[in-house]
């Protein structure tokens, strides 16, 4: 029996997966939730069609025939402002990071628990609503402690003029951190809405490498506190010039 109806009903998901048996199941499962699949077979299926198909959603498998799944993830990436869930078999924690750091919004493993691979694709569609670059571009250039930031293009000007572009998820991080100066974030905060495990470290993995960015030198400003047993503390007066034209 179809199961109720959502916000998310009817949004495309772009199944990358060359099992035919794990790729009916998850069609079979989403498709229960109203939700839109199409199938690809490969990561060569789903980079030849994706600009016409235009997914919502894409599902990757790391482990494809005739590409690495985290190659084809920074592929999609690049063509596409989809969202990305990796579903693999591949339990190894340096995956998991890796695809989480190169811009992934999940990462599941098989075998799934169908009601979870539902919640979390729910939770990927809705972050993704709600992220900076699908609400007005007004907001787009943020200015703290003589940094300048474009939200647009991920790149951030140093206070000396040296501009660096960040990684997809560094950028995802510091659109949080601006966007929420001078309040404490728990790290499931900064990772959206996706539920994180105990053991889970790939929070403190972005943040490293965000703090490493911003302050370079010691003698440069400690933007990133860490509040012990609560969070993370952006500590700057964050400016929007663009909300002020004139």
């Amino acid at each position: 029996m179809k199961k109720p109806e959502s916000a998310d009903s009817h949004k495309l998901i772009a199944i990358v997966e060359d099992d035919p048996d794990v790729a009916r199941i998850i069609e079979q499962v989403l498709g229960d939730f109203a939700f839109r699949t199409v199938w690809c077979r490969s990561a060569t299926d789903l980079l030849r069609r994706i600009r016409s198909l235009s997914p919502d959603l894409c599902i990757i498998d790391l482990g494809l025939p005739d590409m690495d799944g985290i190659e084809v993830m920074q592929r999609v990436r690049a063509q596409s402002p989809c969202g990305i869930m990796i579903l693999t078999g591949r339990a190894h924690v340096s995956d998991r990071v890796m695809g989480l750091e190169l811009g992934a919004d999940d990462y599941m493993l098989k075998p799934f628990e169908p009601r979870e691979l539902v919640a979390r694709v729910r939770s990927i569609l809705r972050r993704r609503e709600t992220a900076p670059e699908h609400r007005p571009a007004l907001r787009e250039i943020a200015e703290f402690g003589g940094w300048r930031f474009n939200t647009g293009n991920n790149t951030l000007l140093a206070p000396n003029g040296e501009e660096l572009v960040l990684s997809t998820s560094e950028a995802e991080l510091l659109k949080v951190f601006v966007s929420n100066p001078n309040r404490i974030l728990q790290r499931e905060q900064l990772m959206g809405s996706r539920d994180l495990a105990p053991t889970d470290r790939s929070i403190d993995v972005r943040i490293s490498r965000l703090r490493r960015k911003l302050e370079p030198t010691a003698e440069s400003s400690a933007f990133i506190k860490t509040v012990y047993g609560a969070g993370y503390l952006f500590l700057a007066t964050v400016s929007w010039p663009s909300e002020n034209p004139g």
